[in-house]
């Protein structure tokens, strides 16, 4: 077999809706197609996941003067499955101050992507 008749699959799960589809994602040379996806919106999760995989993180920040000492966070937007360890580093040095309430800013446009890091939950001050 040449090279040039070579392919590569990834298998992606498609997480839209609960059928749950094993799409292929096939590359031949500079070409790829999809197969496997039963609807329109679980080509495009192939596609987004293909190319630009994305994910929310979730986490926990550090709190001063707080009920307890961390907050749980989470991005209000996925951020790039590559910027993560990044955005975790960031979020690491991280300390806020109580009392947070759901939904809270708490860190804005980390790392310049366009996605907050917003509070889980309320905490009161201690």
């Amino acid at each position: 077999m040449s090279e040039s008749s070579a392919s590569i699959v990834k298998v992606i799960r498609c997480i839209v809706c609960p059928t749950g589809c094993q799409i292929q994602a096939i590359s031949k040379g500079s070409d790829i197609e999809f197969e496997g996806y039963t609807c329109q919106r679980g080509l495009e999760y192939a596609q987004q996941e293909y190319f630009e995989p994305k994910r929310i993180l979730t986490t926990t920040i550090r709190v001063e003067n707080g009920f307890l000492p961390l907050i749980p966070v989470r991005t209000d937007k996925p951020i790039l499955k590559e910027k993560l360890n990044e955005a975790l580093n960031e979020i690491a040095r991280t300390q806020v101050k109580a009392p947070i309430e759901m939904g809270e800013v708490l860190i804005e446009n980390i790392l310049g992507l366009g996605s907050n890091v917003i509070a889980s939950r309320d905490l009161t001050k201690n």
